[in-house]
C-alpha cells in the first residue's frame, strides 16, 4: 500500500510539473509588482482580474468540457466538425461580447469602481478575454490528443512572454497598471497566433447545429458551477474594494499570493489524484488505500502549513538586487498568509472527498456544494471585512473552503462510505495547533539565525510528533525509507 501511495506522489509531481512551473513563474511577478507599483495600483489590477475571471466563465459557457466529452466519442459529426463547431461559436460570442465591452468601457469602469481612466484597462481586459477564449478549444484539443508537451510548452511560453513584457513595460517604459494589462493582452494575442498551427489543420467552415445543441446542453450547466468556483477564489477582492480601498486590496492580493506554496501542492495532488482513484477503485483494499492517502495528505499539508507560516516573515525580507522580495509597504498584510494556507488545506480535503460523487456518478452535487461555499464566502466577507479588514477576507476564504470540504464529505459518504482515520487526523490537528501556539507565544523575530533554527526545530517536531501520536505509523515510515532508498540506489 505504501508503494501505491509513493506512486501517487510521483505521478503528482509528473502531472503537476507544467502547472507548478507555470504558477511559480507567474508568482515571480509579485516581487515586481510590490516593488514597482503603488498599493492602490496593485489593488486595481487585482480587482480587475477578479472580474475578468467571472467574465471568462461567461465567454466560454462550458464548451471546452462539452468538446472533450463529444470529441472522445464522435457521437455526432466528424473530427473537424467536433473541433470547429465550438471554436466558431467562441469566435462569434467573443466578438459580440468584446465589442459590447469596448463600447461600454467607461460605464463598466465606473460600475466596478475604477477611475474614468480605468476604461482603458477595461478595454485591455476585453482583449485578453477575446484571445484567451479563442485559445480554449485549441488547448482542449491538445489535451484530448495527449500532446502534453505541446500543451505545457505553449502555456509556459505564454507565461514567460507575460513576465518579459511586464518587465519591459514597467521597468523599461515606466508604465503602471496599464502596462500589466497590456503585457497580458500582447502575450495572449501571440499565444493565439502560435495556436493557429493547431487550429488550421482541424478547421472546417461546416457548422453542425445538432452537435451545437448537444454541446450547449452539456456545457451550459457548467456555468453556475464555474461561477461558484471563481467566486470561491476571487470574490473577496471586489467586496474588499467596495468596503475599503484599492490600497487595501493591493496589500491583500500580494499576501494572498504567498499562499502559492500550499496551492502548488494541492494542485499537483489534484492532477494525479483523479486518475489514481479511478484506476484503483475496483481493488479489494481500495477504501483502505483512499483513507490512508487522506491521512498522509493531511500530514504533508499541515507540515507545510507550519513551515510556511513560520518562515514567511523571513522570506519576504530576502534581498534581490538590492530590494526586498516583497516591498515593506505590503508586510502589514502578512497575518493573512496562515489562514490562506489553511484554506488550501481544506481545498485539498475537498479533493480527497470528491471521490465518492465521481465513482458513483453523482457529480450533480458538486454545483450545490461549491455554490454553498461561494454564498458563505460572500456573506462572510460582508460580515467580517468592516470590523477586521483584510483578516476578515482571509477568514471568509477559510470558512468557504471548510464548507465545501464538509459538504463534499457528507455528499460522498452518502453514496460511497469510507472509514477515514479521523483519530489520527484529529491528533495531527492538535499537534499542529500546539506548535502554532508555541510559535505565536515565542514570537521569534525574523531574520535572526537562532530564531530560524528554533522555527526549523518546531517544523521537525511536527513530523516527529506525527510518528509519536501514530498519525504516521513507524512501520510505514520504515517502508517508505526502504522503497526510496531502493529506487534511488537503482536509478
Amino acid at each position: 500500500m505504501i508503494e501505491k501511495i509513493l506512486r501517487l506522489g510521483k505521478e503528482a509531481a509528473i502531472y503537476g510539473l507544467s502547472s507548478v512551473l507555470g504558477r511559480f513563474l507567474n508568482f515571480l511577478l509579485v516581487p515586481l509588482y510590490t516593488n514597482y507599483l503603488l498599493k492602490a495600483e496593485y489593488g486595481v489590477i487585482a480587482t480587475l482580474y477578479s472580474y475578468i475571471g467571472f467574465a471568462f466563465i461567461l465567454y466560454g459557457f462550458g464548451l471546452d468540457a462539452a468538446y472533450m466529452r463529444y470529441v472522445s466519442s464522435m457521437e455526432i459529426g466528424d473530427k473537424k466538425q467536433n473541433f470547429s463547431t465550438p471554436f466558431l461559436s467562441h469566435i462569434a460570442s467573443s466578438i459580440a461580447l468584446t465589442l459590447a465591452l469596448l463600447a461600454t468601457a467607461e460605464a463598466v469602469a465606473s460600475a466596478i469602481g475604477l477611475e474614468r481612466s480605468g476604461s482603458l484597462l477595461v478595454r485591455y481586459g476585453a482583449g485578453i478575454l477575446f484571445f484567451d477564449t479563442l485559445a480554449v478549444i485549441p488547448f482542449a484539443s491538445l489535451r484530448m490528443s495527449n500532446r502534453a508537451l505541446s500543451f505545457a510548452g505553449i502555456r509556459i511560453f505564454h507565461i514567460l512572454l507575460t513576465i518579459a513584457l511586464n518587465v519591459l513595460l514597467l521597468l523599461g517604459f515606466g508604465m503602471k497598471a496599464e502596462g500589466v494589462l497590456l503585457a497580458n493582452l500582447v502575450a495572449s494575442a501571440l499565444t493565439f497566433a502560435v495556436l493557429l498551427g493547431i487550429i488550421i489543420p482541424q478547421f472546417t467552415a461546416r457548422f453542425s447545429m445538432p452537435l451545437y445543441r448537444e454541446l450547449l446542453k452539456f456545457g451550459l450547466p457548467y456555468i453556475p458551477a464555474g461561477l461558484a468556483g471563481i467566486a470561491l477564489q476571487v470574490v473577496d477582492r471586489p467586496i474588499l474594494k467596495a468596503l475599503t480601498d484599492d490600497a487595501t486590496v493591493g496589500i491583500y492580493q500580494a499576501n494572498y499570493r504567498l499562499g502559492i506554496f500550499m496551492m502548488l501542492v494541492v494542485g499537483m495532488f489534484d492532477y494525479a489524484w483523479r486518475p489514481f482513484f479511478l484506476s484503483h477503485a475496483k481493488e479489494p483494499d481500495a477504501k483502505l488505500l483512499f483513507s490512508k492517502v487522506f491521512t498522509y495528505f493531511c500530514t504533508l499539508a499541515l507540515g507545510l502549513f507550519l513551515a510556511v507560516s513560520f518562515f514567511i516573515d523571513d522570506l519576504v525580507r530576502i534581498q534581490l538586487f538590492g530590494r526586498n522580495f516583497i516591498h515593506p509597504d505590503y508586510w502589514s498584510g502578512l497575518a493573512v498568509v496562515p489562514w490562506v494556507l489553511l484554506a488550501y488545506v481544506f481545498n485539498g480535503a475537498y479533493l480527497n472527498f470528491v471521490i465518492g460523487v465521481y465513482l458513483e456518478k453523482r457529480t450533480k452535487y458538486i454545483p450545490y456544494v461549491t455554490g454553498a461555499g461561494a454564498l458563505v464566502n460572500v456573506a462572510a466577507n460582508f460580515l467580517l471585512i468592516p470590523s477586521l479588514g483584510i483578516l476578515g477576507a482571509a477568514y471568509a476564504t477559510l470558512a468557504s473552503y471548510a464548507v465545501i470540504a464538509v459538504g463534499m464529505y457528507y455528499a460522498s459518504q452518502k453514496f460511497y462510505p469510507l472509514v477515514y482515520e479521523w483519530g489520527k487526523v484529529v491528533r495531527l490537528a492538535l499537534v499542529t495547533l500546539g506548535l502554532f501556539v508555541v510559535f505565536l507565544v515565542a514570537h521569534p523575530e525574523p531574520g535572526q539565525l537562532l530564531n530560524m533554527l528554533f522555527k526549523a526545530v518546531l517544523v521537525g517536531s511536527f513530523f516527529a510528533l506525527a510518528v509519536v501520536v501514530r498519525a504516521l505509523e513507524p512501520s510505514d515510515v520504515r517502508e517508505t525509507v526502504r522503497l526510496v532508498r531502493k529506487r534511488v540506489g537503482g536509478s
